[in-house]
């Protein structure tokens, strides 16, 4: 389902992608984000999404009024892992309200891997 609102001119749609790819975009301009983890459950592997799959590893529910994105992330080695989530989620839900209008209820992070220096190159 799409998260809306409601202007003076009529209701407006936004469609989940949109929504992920807003917020994938902020979580990344935060320190110590290496990017977006798309997990494999069943083999549990963890791989690193960039570009065009980074919307894999976040999800977004949008019902009524409460829109919640859960994001699985990687972080660099030697980051503050809380400092990291408090930064993404004040930044994902600022970014998101200022650029798509939409309030963000809620946001979970996962944090599913860390990269090392000997893992970029």
């Amino acid at each position: 389902m799409a998260a809306s609102y409601r202007t003076k001119y009529g209701q407006v749609f936004i469609d989940n992608e949109v929504l992920a790819r807003t917020a994938g975009m902020a979580a990344l301009e935060c320190y110590g984000v290496v990017g977006m983890a798309s997990v494999s459950y069943k083999d549990g592997i963890v791989q690193l999404l960039l570009g065009e799959s980074l919307t894999k590893g976040i999800k977004v529910t949008a019902e009524d009024d409460h829109t919640s994105i859960e994001f699985h992330i990687i972080v660099e080695y030697g980051t503050n892992i809380s400092a990291i989530a408090e930064n993404l989620i004040s930044n994902v839900k600022y970014s998101v309200k200022d650029l798509l209008g939409i309030d963000v209820s809620s946001v979970s992070v996962f944090v599913e891997g860390i990269r090392t220096e000997q893992e970029k190159a």
